[in-house]
């Protein structure tokens, strides 16, 4: 913990080498969690989104079923599979195990909780890619693996770098992996400041240096992402690509899909069924939480549909009418991802007390803080979309005698809807499972499924924790299976 006297300035507590240590590990980690999202989501994606895989919508469902289980709840998991005692162990006859907390055990349980960002994005960009690019790179005579290299790529760089962002700003303001697996990072040691009854200077810095981080992020990704963007600058065909036949590495694909369900998503839920016969075999286990799953899908899908209409606006003025304030607007609004969701609670607590008193401990309140919470995610899905989705239709609509509104109901939200979903899903996945500002910020008796499994994590009762984070997974899943459903269905060859 960084030590200083009352009066210190922030330059000391930069000076601090603790300070230097803390930054050095927190982006370390970031950019291994988003190395590790990128080699797992980017793979998977192509697979369910462009070749013949059989099986691909149960693929593309599994695949982006782990977004739904909190990243404390992964960190659990992983503990009592691969901890001392743990599941392993037993099973292996061993008394002792390594230790799997520190950066790979953080590493390990932040990325089964943040790939998906990247899969469900770069899905969305595989699938509704204009197979007339790659149709046109092949006649000229371009092999099918420099076409993938120089025009598909590049086609879906933006929708990759902009999941990486969203990894990135998950990393950046996660508390829960870095505290259950022991690994020192800012947001920790902002909690553990602020905490601490003493000078809270150190715990304001820090929390600065956290923000500084996060523009360097929005930089990084902004530069990544302009580097080049291909979308038809015609109608295009109203086609989708043909599947890419995967013949004798059709096993192959096969297993590297296992692998990653198994490891991402069978070993969490398996680790949670087994505390589940465990606390049925004791008889600690009570009835199902209805009412908290009711609180959690309406909470849930009302910030889904208010953050998408939010997202709209802003992606259609930094796509359609660049300018300096405009894109200023976009990379300001991804901030709020990279705020813990602790200090946006504390934040509206403190707000609505003094001045606005009606509205404290409110189910407006608590959306409101979802939308906040998670805005860039929404806007993500809506600016990929847009990314792809050149303006000349537009343009078209408007010179027939559309005026903006019909130009946009008509023929500017059918080409962006996949974005829309994308980013609906993310935001109604995300707010189900948001425990900090839920516990702050529900009104009273608003119980929901992730402040149950939590309440029951933080004594111990791993078995009655295990009912509602599995009822939050099964909830979860048919709202993926939709909408995978109608992302995954790929023209067949005729």
């Amino acid at each position: 913990m960084i030590r200083v006297a009352g009066g210190a300035g922030a330059l000391d507590v930069l000076r601090e080498t603790a300070t230097v240590e803390l930054i050095l590990d927190t982006v370390l980690l970031v950019a291994g969690v988003v190395t590790a999202a990128i080699v797992v989501a980017v793979p998977t994606a192509w697979l369910v989104a462009r070749s013949d895989l059989p099986g691909r919508r149960l693929w593309a469902v599994a695949a982006a079923l782990p977004l739904v289980i909190p990243s404390y709840v992964a960190a659990f998991c992983l503990l009592g599979f691969f901890g001392e005692r743990g599941l392993l162990a037993g099973a292996l006859g061993v008394e002792r195990f390594p230790d799997p907390t520190g950066y790979w055990g953080a590493l390990a349980a932040l990325t089964l909780s943040t790939y998906p960002y990247v899969f469900l994005l770069a899905q969305a960009a595989f699938r509704d890619l204009d197979p007339a690019l790659e149709e046109a790179a092949r006649g000229l005579g371009q092999s099918r693996r420099r076409v993938f290299w120089r025009v598909t790529i590049p086609a879906v760089r933006p929708a990759v770098t902009l999941g990486s962002l969203l990894v990135a700003l998950y990393v950046l303001s996660d508390f829960g992996v870095v505290s259950l697996m022991r690994y020192d990072s800012l947001t920790r040691a902002i909690y553990l400041q602020y905490r601490s009854l003493f000078d809270r200077t150190p715990a304001a810095v820090l929390a600065l240096v956290l923000v500084a981080l996060t523009a360097v992020a929005l930089g990084l990704e902004l530069r990544a992402r302009t580097r080049g963007r291909l979308w038809r600058s015609g109608p295009g065909a109203a086609r989708r690509a043909r599947p890419v036949r995967l013949g004798r590495l059709r096993w192959l694909a096969l297993s590297w899909c296992a692998a990653v369900t198994g490891a991402f998503l069978v070993l969490p839920a398996g680790v949670l069924c087994y505390w589940l016969g465990r606390g049925l075999a004791l008889d600690r286990i009570g009835g199902l939480p209805w009412n908290e799953a009711v609180n959690s899908l309406g909470a849930s899908g009302l910030a889904a549909v208010a953050a998408v209409a939010a997202a709209l606006p802003v992606a259609l003025l930094a796509a359609r009418y660049p300018s300096r304030v405009s894109r200023a607007l976009e990379r300001l609004s991804y901030a709020g991802n990279a705020l813990p969701g602790l200090v946006i609670a504390l934040a509206l607590v403190f707000f609505a007390a003094r001045y606005a008193s009606p509205v404290y401990q409110t189910l407006g309140l608590l959306v409101f803080a979802y939308v906040v919470r998670f805005f860039p995610q929404a806007l993500s899905g809506v600016e990929t979309a847009f990314a792809r989705t050149g303006p000349r239709l537009e343009e078209a609509s408007r010179g027939l005698g559309r005026g903006p509104f019909a130009t946009t109901w008509l023929v500017t939200l059918p080409l962006v809807r996949s974005g829309l979903l994308a980013g609906a899903a993310l935001v109604f996945l995300s707010a189900m499972k948001e425990l900090p500002a839920t516990i702050l910020l529900r009104p009273i008796g608003f119980d929901t499924l992730a402040t149950e499994v939590w309440s029951a994590t933080q004594v111990g009762a791993y078995s009655q924790a295990a009912v509602p984070a599995l009822v939050l997974i099964a909830l979860s899943a048919p709202v993926l299976w939709l909408l995978q459903g109608e992302r995954s269905t790929l023209a067949e060859p005729g």
